[in-house]
Parts: C-alpha cells; sequence; structure tokens
C-alpha cells in the first residue's frame, strides 16, 4: 500500500480508490511514508484529512465490539491449549503440544485476522477452516514417537505452514498481489516486536505475582504457570495484532527503531563470532550440535535482514542502514557457504537422512534468497535501484518456502516411511 500511494500521491482520483478499498491499510501506509511526501500539498491535504476528528493513541476511543471479539478469540484459543488438562489426556504417549501448540496459535490469529478482514471472500473463509481442519487431523494421526526424524520434522514445520495460511488470510487470498506480501512481511516484524514487549512485561508481572504469594506462604507456582501462562502465551498474537491495528503510529515508531538500531549490532556480533570461530576449537565439519546452533543462527539472521529491509525501505534517508544490510547479506551468505559445506560434507561421511536433506535443502534455498537480496541491496547503494526492489524479490520468492514446508510436512513421512 505504501509503494501504490507514493506512486499515486498526485493522482486524487487514484488516492481516493485506494482509501475505499483499505482504510486501515491506507491509513497505516499513509502515516509510513508521511516523513518522505509532507512536502507535497497532495499529502498534507490528506494528513489533514486523516488526522481529522481524532484524538492522540492514548485518549482514543475503543470499540467494544474489537474488544468483545478479541477476548472470545482469547478464549477460544485458551480453551484449544487447556485441551489435555480438561480431558485428561497423557503427554507421555500422545504429543498434544508438539502436534497442536502451533496450530492453536495460528488459528487464534487466523480466526481475529477474519474478523478484521470483514469483507473477505466466502471462498476465502471456507479455504481456511478447509486447510486448518486437515492439518489438525493429519498432525494428530502421526504416531507419537521420539525416534522418528520425518515426524519430528512435521512437528517443526507445521507451525511454519499454518504461519503460511495466516499470510494468505492476511492478504486475503489475493496472491497477484505482491505488495501485500510485502505488508505482511512488515505486520510480522511489528508482531515480533511488539510481541516481544508483552512477553517481556507479562513475565515480570508472573515473577511479582509468584513472589508476592510466596511471600504470605502460598504457592501457586504450578496452577498459575499452567493456566494464566499458558492461556496467556497463546492469547499474546492475538492481543498484539489487536494493538498493531488500532494503535498503529505507536508500533511504527517501535519498528523503524528496531530495524535502525539492531541491524547494526548483528553485524558487530556477528563479525566477532565468525573471528571467534577460527580460534576456537568448534567446527560444524565434525560437530553436529554445533552445525545446528549454526544453522539456526543462519535463519535468524536471515529473519533479521528479511525484517529490516521492509522497515529502512519506507523511508528516503537510509543509506547508512542499506550499507549496513548489504554487508550483513554479505556475511549471512559467508556463514551458509560454511554450514552448506559442513552439510555436504556430513553427507558424504554420513550418508543421508530426513534431517541432514532437510537442512540441506533449507540453506540452498536459503542461499538463493540471500543472492538475490544481496544483488538489489548493491544495486540500491549504487543509486541504480529503487529500495522496494529488495522487498518485491523477497515477496516473490516466499511461495518457494512454502513449496519446500510442504514437502517436508506431507511428503516427508511418506519418503522415509515414517523413520
Amino acid at each position: 500500500m505504501t509503494d501504490r500511494i507514493k506512486d499515486n500521491i498526485n493522482n486524487p482520483e487514484m488516492l481516493e480508490r485506494l482509501y475505499q478499498e483499505n482504510r486501515k491499510s491506507f491509513e497505516s501506509g499513509f502515516y509510513k511514508i508521511y516523513p518522505e511526501i509532507e512536502n507535497s500539498e497532495m499529502a498534507k491535504f490528506w494528513k489533514s484529512r486523516l488526522d481529522f476528528g481524532k484524538t492522540p493513541d492514548r485518549v482514543r476511543s475503543i470499540s467494544g465490539s474489537d474488544i468483545l471479539i478479541m477476548i472470545a478469540v482469547c478464549l477460544i484459543a485458551g480453551f484449544l491449549i487447556k485441551i489435555p488438562a480438561l480431558f485428561n489426556i497423557n503427554l507421555t504417549t500422545f504429543f498434544f503440544y508438539e502436534k497442536n501448540a502451533g496450530i492453536i496459535v495460528f488459528l487464534g490469529l487466523a480466526l481475529y485476522t477474519l474478523w478484521l478482514n470483514r469483507n473477505s471472500n466466502p471462498k476465502g473463509i471456507i479455504i481456511t477452516l478447509i486447510t486448518f481442519i486437515v492439518s489438525i487431523v493429519y498432525i494428530n494421526l502421526l504416531p507419537s514417537v521420539r525416534d522418528s526424524a520425518s515426524i519430528n520434522l512435521v512437528y517443526i514445520h507445521m507451525p511454519m505452514l499454518m504461519w503460511c495460511v495466516f499470510g494468505l488470510i492476511y492478504i486475503d487470498f489475493n496472491i497477484k498481489d505482491q505488495r501485500k506480501r510485502i505488508e505482511f512481511i512488515r505486520h510480522n516484524g511489528d508482531l515480533a516486536i511488539l510481541g516481544a514487549i508483552i512477553l517481556i512485561a507479562g513475565g515480570a508481572l508472573t515473577g511479582i505475582t509468584v513472589l508476592l504469594f510466596h511471600a504470605i506462604g502460598i504457592n501457586i507456582e504450578m496452577f498459575y504457570f499452567n493456566n494464566i501462562v499458558l492461556i496467556g502465551l497463546v492469547s499474546a498474537p492475538i492481543v498484539t495484532t489487536y494493538i498493531i491495528e488500532n494503535f498503529n503510529t505507536l508500533t511504527d515508531k517501535f519498528a523503524s527503531i528496531v530495524a535502525s538500531l539492531f541491524s547494526p549490532l548483528v553485524l558487530f556480533t556477528l563479525v566477532v563470532y565468525l573471528i571467534a570461530i577460527i580460534f576456537s576449537a568448534k567446527d560444524p565439519y565434525n560437530d553436529r550440535n554445533f552445525l545446528l546452533i549454526f544453522n539456526i543462527m543462519l535463519i535468524g539472521v536471515m529473519g533479521i535482514i528479511v525484517f529490516s529491509i521492509s522497515e529502512t525501505s519506507i523511508y528516503a534517508k537510509q543509506n547508512f542502514n542499506r550499507m549496513v544490510l548489504l554487508i550483513l547479506s554479505i556475511i549471512t551468505l559467508i556463514i551458509n557457504l560454511i554450514a552448506l559445506s559442513a552439510i555436504f560434507y556430513r553427507l558424504s561421511k554420513y550418508g543421508l537422512t530426513p534431517n541432514r536433506l532437510a537442512i540441506l535443502v533449507s540453506n540452498i534455498l536459503i542461499f538463493g534468497n540471500l543472492i538475490l537480496i544481496t544483488i538489489d541491496l548493491f544495486r540500491i547503494n549504487l543509486k541504480k535501484s529503487e529500495p522496494d526492489k529488495v522487498e518485491l524479490t523477497i515477496s516473490k520468492y516466499l511461495p518457494v518456502y512454502l513449496l519446500w514446508i510442504m514437502i517436508v510436512v506431507f511428503g516427508f513421512p511418506i519418503i522415509f516411511g515414517l523413520k
């Protein structure tokens, strides 16, 4: 939406059409890019129009129906996560949380997002329900075993698949509009930042509550963790989404600050870490656990790069951050090459397993994505390309990840015979 507003800032008719299509998205996108276009007379007009009659976020009236729906969805997610306790399910013989926790979290997000997209296509709602039902039935029919690598991979990748489904719901199943995918990436960054703040605050409240009751001789740890904390964890993403939707000017500030400060810190940490590896006795070629940590770090840094790109690209004066992201991408490529060489080495020495195949293909996909991102960042830093080119590259690559996740979830148990 931000790019469409910028492209049509001098086209009053098109701006009005964009506003009527999706008022919340238009408002959020307009405020994000306003620092870039504030000198435009049309931008000043729309700023006045959008601000008219509003009070600051901290005292703005809140829709009662929105709050009720949010609470209802939180209660549904809370009920589902408490099924083992309510129906006396033995967690040692049936891995309820491994199979269903991720699905429950994204089901709550999906239901609340469907409410936000009240004008959604009925076909989209039907597809959503069928997808979740099939996923729940499928994963719960799998054997509850610890020694099956292919099944463990399903447990890991099923939440990723549900994240993709949540993305489809967020963009209202408009898979052809790549800019909506970009908005989804930014939304995930806002979710991660604000969600982390809420979880930290919740953790502090938990600690204070337990200590206060402990001081008067009442131990509520088990009750509190099994009820309040558990329900709070699955409700946090829903509450976070509510805050983002209703107080977007607040969350936008958080996102831009984190994107500006966090990527340089990550770059510094990575450089120091790579130097430390040289002088340490650890290497990913012979240490399986170290290779696993190496890959987790790679995925985490990749996520930070994607998020930082989506936030810095909406501001014109972000040259320093774009240079940092270019260097960070190059270093991440080096890390990826080390990981790939270690995986190929272990494949030649120990043979093919579900875990090694999953890690290998995941690294190859990330490597390909990183190359495209690095090329775009290089062109942007040379002023030969527009900042939003990187976002479009990322959005085009998302279906590749979705295809691979579906292969792991539904194909690996068959290919490897549940081993």
